[in-house]
């Protein structure tokens, strides 16, 4: 697709960012009945879902609309001044095509098309100008109106059906997109092709959903007919007026986001050299690049779409393929339709998120749900024949003695109608049909390896002594935080470490100490646009399993021929699984091969290195594929005081895209050998950037030689650590709502903070990286002097012991903190004596950390403005603290004293507390008529009393509202000065809150409607939020609840961040607040509070 010109990426603005969500419907008539009347009611199911879409400052301007129709034969044969005669229906075929407004630009577009259309053996009939009416939509849509015509085509001679005429069509369509986008004397702003098809036309545009049909004049025609209708109503976070990204596409209408597309795309590309298409042939390589980045999911994903039906899938089978069902965890599930869904598991990587689709391919139409359900999706069979499909119920005016059933969607199930065969085929038939074709269990045990099943050498197995393995772990940045805090609670208890508070500790780029290439990476995570996935709640969904090894050719599976497949229940190995791996040509008489690449470097080399080294694994893995190697092991195991350990996560990025860019990746498997994996993060960046499984050997040889302190024996400490490693990355991978590990892999949901651009594009392609910063020369010279201090320069104080830290607590020497003894000490003092002198003191403290350069915002000068301005013309102190408002800490995760006091002195100098998500005590509603206490108004709660005087009130202002509704009563609300939506917190965004159960005391569960004792955690989604219509549905509620109350909603940030908060307010929402990732809280796993935000 060429894209119709829009800013490209400058300062934080991404177009890549940009989200939509929307309101997704269909009508058609079972029998296959054309008439008008059906376009007419889709008409009208797009109008009645106006309110799912959105407009900005200019009412006239919507986000985008459209309708996927059947050609229209009778209506473009009543045409009187066509030009040209049509051959019989099926025999043409009609590209919409959006054009510039430029005459020269337009016609060389136009001479592409013919070219290409002559050039496969079609005949091009002649061109028709789309009569449109456009005085009634917006000025700014206008300005970027294309010119909108119609290219028709006869089918050729040598197309012997109809889908050889429709692929045919998609080829000539993607060749002259790709000349066009490539082209620079051809000029690219402005030209999409809607459609092309001799089956279906998309009418669509920069339009509100009532204006469709005024729009297009060709609609109201009575001839123009159809049986059946998709329409779709877009609501998007961007504000850039865009007209191809109007939804239909050319098969789908999609209400959701599919949060795995980076992945998605990436995986697509990779397979493009290892490809064949028995039906396609030839044609494929035209193909390329079969999908435009730039472009949104949802266009993305229709591209899938179409390559996967023209190259011979039923349009049910191939959205089986995109948007499997949840199967691995699903005991209900009958275990022939689990059969058919491994055998076809390693064929195609998911696209998972939140997804309601309608696609049609003119004679099929139908819908079907994520995994999870994330999306609305109701349907109404009538008694005269039609199928009404939409976001929601009451799109159409069905009388109820003329419903034949109503339903809704159910997660992973599908509803299909064939026009053709004039009936409604359900999810149970057409998948049983298709599981009927093959004996699924008899192919999958015949193919099928289970790593596990695999056996190792028999031997026993021994591990360093004391003083080489502090050597290895020093070399690997290990410190005693690690092993206390990270190793010890994962081995002993089979759960990942939690701590409190916020993250005070600087940035990695901007760390005084050398930091692990791990720490450069940010986690993200799903907010309003998309929701994150409750992994606990939810487990029935959510999917560990990895396939290492060759990927099938999508466009052929071979039923006939056994190709064996490796399938791990986990990704990550212990000891007796990698040796199996490294055997594994033995164990599996060769039907698997694998080959060790070391990724460490001689020290003596120096920084230059590195990247030397780097150059020869990529050209080693390359070698060793090309060589029939199925399985690459990248292992950094052969460090020593002579050999550095390159970053493993730069080693298998590196290999990763090198591979993809061949080609090649599609026919090996990676895996990963560590001595620096330890913690989940470290894991989860791995999987992210393409590793399939991986061995993290030294953090188990660390575990081993702590046996005795937890009191267990190796194995079971190892099986732990696996457990909770699992059970880290289902977490890490939740935040983003995405389910399987399949789908994470190679999904890069990350972005970098103080990596330079070079280094990006070079080794993680198409990672964000808003913050320049260090490249590959900087990170060779501290992979050298971490080594270095190792094994030649080692500290007197670290020979026997390794560095204390100081990440997670402050230390002497060790990593620096905002918030210091010394400080902490200060402030209270200050506190204790109110001296003013004392406070300038430690407000001095905490103004040096921006000359420390700790964090980015330290990093800032404010520029003098010459002459101070005369202070009676300075806005007054008492004004400027009204804008004062404390953060959102609930009543249970501080005192209520604390949560009182905060309150109290908000309201005294008119600014405005926050009672966080706890919900709040009804006796603190109303102010204070005399001189009283705390302990009067709320009584025995209060442990120390604060005197109040007449006027004060414990009332706060904002009253937080979030996932678990704790204490949200509709006096709760209607005592807010505002209410504000937690969407996520800055220490673990894409989490729910939590409060230990030790701190839910009587009156906490009083307040929160709860039971004493019992552990608090709000699942990570709202329940009623699982897209931007839908948190406009709740601030549109909670503005009902409370008509003088402001909303605000608070989001966390991450790159796009902006985005979404122009969505949210589309959403009409009146504050938008958005934390940092250094944000407190009562309870978060580590990785969250040091990796999330």
């Amino acid at each position: 697709m060429t894209k119709f010109v829009k800013p490209a990426a400058q300062g934080l603005y991404n177009p890549a960012n940009e989200h939509d969500a929307c309101g997704v419907g269909f009508i058609a008539h079972i029998k296959g009945d054309k008439s008008h009347l059906i376009v007419d009611q889709g008409l009208q199911i797009l109008d009645n879902l106006t309110h799912r879409g959105a407009t900005g400052f200019d009412p006239l301007l919507g986000d985008g609309a459209g309708i996927l129709v059947q050609i229209p034969d009778q209506f473009f044969r009543n045409i009187g001044d066509l030009g040209f005669d049509l051959p019989l229906s099926g025999e043409y075929g009609v590209g919409m095509v959006f054009l510039p407004q430029d005459d020269v630009s337009r016609t060389k577009i136009q001479e592409v098309l013919e070219e290409f259309t002559v050039t496969e053996g079609q005949e091009v009939l002649g061109w028709r100008d789309v009569p449109v009416d456009n005085s009634g939509i917006s000025q700014t849509a206008r300005d970027v109106e294309p010119v909108i015509r119609q290219l028709f085509i006869r089918r050729g001679a040598h197309c012997q059906t109809e889908q050889d005429f429709e692929r045919k069509l998609f080829v000539i369509r993607k060749q002259a997109e790709h000349r066009v986008s490539s082209s620079v004397d051809v000029g690219v702003g402005g030209f999409y092709l809607t459609s092309m098809s001799a089956r279906t036309i998309v009418y669509k545009g920069m339009l509100l959903a009532s204006q469709v049909g005024d729009y297009y004049s060709d609609l109201s025609d009575k001839a123009f007919a159809s049986s059946l209708a998709l329409v779709h109503q877009r609501f998007s976070t961007n504000t850039f007026p865009s007209w191809e990204l109007a939804h239909p596409f050319r098969m789908i209408g999609h209400n959701g986001e599919f949060n795995t597309l980076r992945g998605n795309i990436n995986w697509m590309r990779a397979r493009q050299k290892a490809l064949f298409s028995p039906v396609v042939r030839e044609d494929l390589d035209k193909l390329w690049p079969l999908i435009d980045e730039i472009q949104s999911d949802s266009a993305c994903f229709d591209n899938a779409l179409e390559l996967l039906v023209l190259s011979g899938y039923s349009v049910a089978q191939a959205m089986m393929l995109l948007i499997p069902e949840a199967w691995s965890g699903n005991a209900l599930m009958s275990r022939d339709r689990k059969n058919f869904f491994e055998y076809h598991a390693p064929v195609m990587e998911p696209w998972d998120g939140p997804a309601a689709v309608a696609f049609t391919d003119g004679i099929q139409i139908g819908a079907t749900l994520d995994r999870n359900g994330l999306r609305p999706a109701r349907y109404v069979v009538t008694k005269d024949d039609l199928v009404i499909m939409a976001s929601e119920v009451g799109v159409l005016p069905v009388e109820e003695k003329n419903v034949a059933h109503k339903w809704r969607l159910e997660p992973g199930k599908m509803l299909l109608i064939d026009t053709n065969q004039g009936r409604i085929i359900g999810d149970e038939e057409i998948k049983e049909t298709l599981i009927a074709e093959r004996d699924y269990g008899a192919l999958l045990r015949e193919s099928k390896i289970v790593l596990s099943d695999l056996s190792a050498a028999d031997e026993e197995r021994s591990f360093r002594n004391a003083d080489a393995l502090l050597d290895l772990q020093q070399s690997f940045g290990f410190t005693q935080e690690d092993i206390k805090f990270v190793l010890m609670p994962m081995g002993e208890s089979g759960q990942e470490g939690t701590g409190s508070m916020g993250n005070d500790s600087p940035l990695a780029v901007l760390s005084d100490k050398n930091k692990s290439l791990y720490n450069y990476f940010k986690q993200l995570f799903a907010q309003v646009t998309n929701p994150p996935v409750d992994p606990i709640r939810e487990e029935l969904v959510m999917s560990l399993i990895s396939y290492v090894g060759p990927k099938p050719n999508l466009l052929g599976v071979d039923y006939e021929t056994v190709v064996k497949r490796l399938e791990l229940s986990q990704p990550i190995l212990d000891f007796d699984q990698y040796d199996a791996l490294v055997g594994i040509s033995k164990s599996t008489d060769g039907a698997f091969d694998s080959e060790v690449i070391d990724i460490t470097f001689p020290q003596a080399h120096g920084p230059d290195g590195l990247e030397q080294a780097l150059s020869a694994i990529c050209s080693k893995a390359e070698s060793a594929v090309q060589n029939g190697k199925t399985i690459l092991i990248l292992s950094d195991s052969k460090v020593d005081s002579e050999r550095v350990a390159i970053p493993a996560l730069l080693a298998t990025s590196g290999v990763h895209h090198h591979l993809v860019r061949l080609g090649l990746r599609t026919k090996t498997g990676l895996v990963v050998s560590t001595g620096s994996a330890r913690e989940t993060h470290h894991f989860a960046l791995l999987a992210g950037y393409g590793a399939e499984a991986i061995h993290p050997w030294l953090a188990m040889e660390t575990l081993s030689s702590v046996s005795v302190q937890l009191k267990e024996d190796a194995d079971t400490i190892h099986k732990n650590y696996v457990k909770a490693i699992g059970k880290g990355l289902n977490k890490v991978m939740s935040k983003m709502g995405i389910s399987t590990y399949q789908s994470y892999c190679g999904a890069q949901i990350f972005e970098a903070i103080g990596l330079n651009t070079e280094f990006i594009d070079r080794f993680f392609t198409g990672t964000s990286s808003n913050v320049e910063g260090i490249g590959i020369q900087e990170i060779a010279v501290e992979s050298i002097s971490e080594h270095n201090r190792a094994f030649s320069e080692k500290d007197p104080t670290l020979i026997d012991s390794l560095d204390a830290g100081g990440e997670y607590a402050f230390r002497v020497r060790g990593e620096a903190h905002m918030w210091t003894p010394d400080s902490i000490a200060t402030l209270q003092r200050a506190t204790r004596t109110n001296e003013y002198s004392t406070y300038k003191e430690y407000a001095e403290m905490i103004n040096q950390q921006s000359r420390r350069h700790m964090t980015l915002r330290g990093l800032f000068e404010i520029n003098p403005l010459g002459e101070p301005v005369p202070i009676d013309e300075v806005e007054p102190w008492t004004d400027i603290v009204k804008r004062f408002a404390t953060g959102a800490m609930s009543l249970g995760s501080i005192s209520t004293e604390a949560h009182t006091t905060l309150a109290i002195a908000m309201n005294r100098i008119g600014g405005k507390s926050n009672t966080g998500e706890g919900g709040e005590d009804p006796g603190r509603f109303q102010p204070v008529t005399t001189k009283t206490s705390t302990k009067n108004v709320l009584g025995s709660v209060v442990i120390t009393d604060v005197d109040l005087e007449e006027g004060d009130t414990l009332r706060s202002k904002i009253k937080q509202v979030a996932s678990g509704r704790f204490g949200v009563t509709a006096e709760y609300l209607a005592n807010a000065d505002q209410i504000q939506i937690k969407v996520a917190q800055g220490a673990k965004p894409g989490e729910g809150g939590q409060l230990p159960g030790h701190k839910v005391s009587q009156y906490i569960a009083k307040l929160r409607f709860s039971v004493p004792g019992v552990g608090l955690i709000s699942p990570p989604p709202h329940h009623d939020i699982y897209s931007i219509e839908d948190l406009a549905q709740l601030i549109h509620d909670l503005k009902n609840a409370n008509p003088k109350a402001t909303i605000s909603v608070k989001l966390v940030s991450e790159i796009g961040v902006g985005t979404v908060a122009a969505g949210v307010s589309k959403a009409k929402s009146d504050h938008v607040v958005i934390a940092g990732y250094d944000g407190g809280t009562g309870a978060s796993p580590l990785s969250s509070i040091k990796h999330a935000g």
